[in-house]
């Protein structure tokens, strides 16, 4: 499967950089195929270890912040490994096509 989410520290004053790093450093520290764009963190997995990944994030940002916002959007296909780069290289391939 395939998560996007993002983690909104609420509370915690208006830079709120550092405490998305934490978030994003825990997903990397996973070991889990990930990417982490402008807006949001895509992880692929199972579906206990990606929810595992994400919780220890919203922990992550939580421990110095009062309140945590979080945004998730999942693609389940059971059986289906290598999205995180398939799905962008399908596109790629096409764009690159007259």
């Amino acid at each position: 499967m395939l998560v996007a989410f993002s983690v909104t520290p609420l509370g915690a004053g208006d830079a709120v950089g550092d405490l998305v790093a934490e978030a994003v450093r825990v997903v990397r520290a996973s070991g889990l195929p990930n990417r982490t764009d402008a807006m949001f963190t895509t992880i692929e997995g199972e579906w206990d270890e990606v929810m595992a990944v994400v919780k220890q994030a919203v922990d992550a940002v939580a421990a110095h912040a009062p309140r945590v916002s979080v945004t998730l959007k999942a693609d389940v296909r059971p059986g289906v490994t290598g999205a995180l780069e398939a799905k962008v290289e399908h596109i790629e391939r096409r764009l690159a096509q007259p």
